[in-house]
């Protein structure tokens, strides 16, 4: 669904991807990981057209996304929860909602949100910037499903949250992808919540992607040399 080839990304003179190679198969679920800074929100960044891109592809259901705007690859399928989450604090959950559905709201929709995430439906009318870490994740992760995509990427899903929350979190993904069959691209640090819900991995450091492969080949050694601190 997701093909990435050859893509190198500059921030100025500082060339921070290199030759990137990236496959996410239609209704599959890659976590891509590695240690800070070695590139992974860049990539994300990249793929959303958030971030230029220098040479490379980028193919989404066959269209090429390179040269479009971050608003059409939205448009195309591609939902997006940031690092961070970035929701809108003095809107209420209702309203970061909205947001999302645009005009014509569409009801099934938000049920099918609410029945992901009931404690947003609880919360409707309270401020996102009064959410815990946790359900302000879980409403960033709601307004991007109000798109209806065919791909949902997420950057570090479980930065902040309580145990409980990550849990449920992953609870939800696992839904989402093994059956509904939604195709999922998220980056994470977790190692035990990686295996959990990832079927594939892609390992970068330094801005190069060192290996790849099925969640079960991830050894002990490449978690050693690559994700280790």
């Amino acid at each position: 669904m997701l093909s990435v080839h050859g893509l190198n990304q500059f921030y100025g003179e500082s060339h921070t991807l290199w030759d990137v190679d990236l496959e996410v198969p239609e209704g599959g679920c890659v976590c891509l990981m590695g240690r800070n800074g070695v590139g992974k929100t860049t990539l994300l960044k990249t793929v959303m057209g958030l971030l230029p891109v220098r040479s490379g592809s980028i193919r989404f259901g066959g269209t090429e996304l390179v040269g479009r705007a971050a608003e059409l690859r939205a448009r195309l399928g591609i939902g997006y929860v940031p690092q961070g989450r970035d929701i809108f604090p003095r809107l209420t959950v209702e309203e970061n909602l909205q947001v999302g559905l645009g005009i014509g709201s569409d009801r099934a929709v938000l049920e099918r949100i609410f029945d992901l995430f009931p404690v947003l439906k609880q919360m409707l009318k309270r401020r996102g910037g009064d959410l815990s870490g946790g359900q302000q994740q879980q409403l960033a992760i709601g307004r991007a499903l109000t798109l209806k995509p065919r791909l949902l990427i997420l950057d570090e899903p479980t930065e902040g949250i309580q145990p409980n929350i990550v849990r449920e979190i992953g609870d939800i993904i696992r839904r989402l992808n093994r059956e509904e069959r939604l195709t999922v691209l998220l980056v994470e640090q977790k190692l035990p919540f990686a295996r959990r819900v990832g079927e594939h991995f892609l390992l970068l450091d330094r801005g190069r992607c060192v290996a790849g492969d099925v969640m079960s080949e991830l050894s002990d050694s490449l978690v050693q040399r690559y994700l280790s601190v």
